[in-house]
């Protein structure tokens, strides 16, 4: 019998995913909305964060899709209370890989520019980095 953390775990990745995929559609749909310090508006990155490794191409989309899977069979391994923050990070890895293969780069909309310009994320990257730091807070109070 599979236990209850695995259910809550493949819910977390199954509901970021679903949740992050909505909001994305809203500005496929053509939603913007202009603020002095944070404007929500449309971009396609076809890189990752700045648009690193655009150059990449095709390729950058099945290299994500290998190394969110070694990624997530190792962690995996780590231990079950490892697993709820890799629900997180697989759910919103699997949504931006999947604006790869669907709309040929991930969809952006949260553009931050008070005092500084910042990159254009979304909420899947916001919940990678959640995930990212539980991960790393957990692994440092295992030691």
């Amino acid at each position: 019998m599979i236990k209850k953390i695995y259910y809550a775990t493949i819910l977390m990745a199954v509901g970021i995913f679903v949740i992050d995929q909505n909001i994305k559609s809203i500005f496929l749909d053509g939603y913007r909305n202009y603020g002095e310090c944070i404007s929500l508006v449309f971009a396609l990155n076809k890189g990752v964060a700045f648009t690193m490794l655009a150059f990449l191409g095709e390729w950058l989309k099945w290299l994500q899709l290998i190394l969110l899977a070694i990624i997530g069979w190792n962690v995996a391994k780590m231990g079950e209370r490892f697993l709820l923050p890799l629900g997180i990070v697989v759910g919103s890895g699997l949504s931006n890989i999947y604006d790869r293969f669907i709309h040929g780069g991930v969809v952006d909309y949260v553009y931050w520019h008070c005092g500084f310009e910042f990159a254009i994320f979304n909420f899947a990257d916001v919940m990678i980095d959640i995930g990212v730091v539980w991960l790393l807070v957990l692994s440092f109070k295992n030691k």
